[in-house]
């Protein structure tokens, strides 16, 4: 298992090889760990609401989990209350991880969080399902379901 320190360096090492304007990005285990090792750590889940109830979430320990939609479903409409949600649901100064499905939308939150003031706002990559593989199908390849990590299906 990892340190603290350890998780927020090679968070921080990612931020500068990739120039990112949040605080930096994790893999799936090194977000679990860091969920592990700091109560104070949410994970956003900015799929929409439809997402959830038909593919699941992931499992983490109680008040660490809020689900704050980026888009509505249906049509994919950028969700206006964003912002507000997500300071309802999060401290600014709050370690914040922010999960879609395949790590896009996660990336656009974290922008915007940071933007906010959010200062120790992450991507976590590979989203919860991660990428397809050659047949089209997601959890195979990447992501939280595949790196075997806790969650319940829909």
């Amino acid at each position: 298992m990892s340190t603290l320190e350890q998780l927020y360096a090679q968070a921080d090492k990612r931020r500068v090889e990739n120039q990112l304007p949040y605080a930096g990005a994790l893999s799936p285990a090194e977000a679990f760990e860091l969920l592990q090792l700091d109560p104070r750590t949410r994970l956003v889940d900015v799929r929409t609401r439809a997402e959830l109830d038909w593919v699941g979430r992931p499992v983490i320990g109680d008040g660490q989990y809020a689900h704050v939609e980026w888009t509505r479903y249906p049509g994919g409409v950028p969700n206006a209350d964003f912002l507000a949600q997500l300071k309802t649901a999060v401290e600014p100064d709050a370690p914040v991880l922010f999960l879609c499905r395949s790590a896009a939308r996660s990336k656009l939150a974290a922008v915007e969080a940071a933007k906010a003031g959010f200062t120790h706002a992450y991507d976590l990559l590979e989203g919860f399902e991660g990428d397809k593989d050659g047949q089209g199908h997601r959890k195979t390849v990447t992501g939280w379901c595949f790196r075997g990590l806790p969650w319940i299906g829909a």
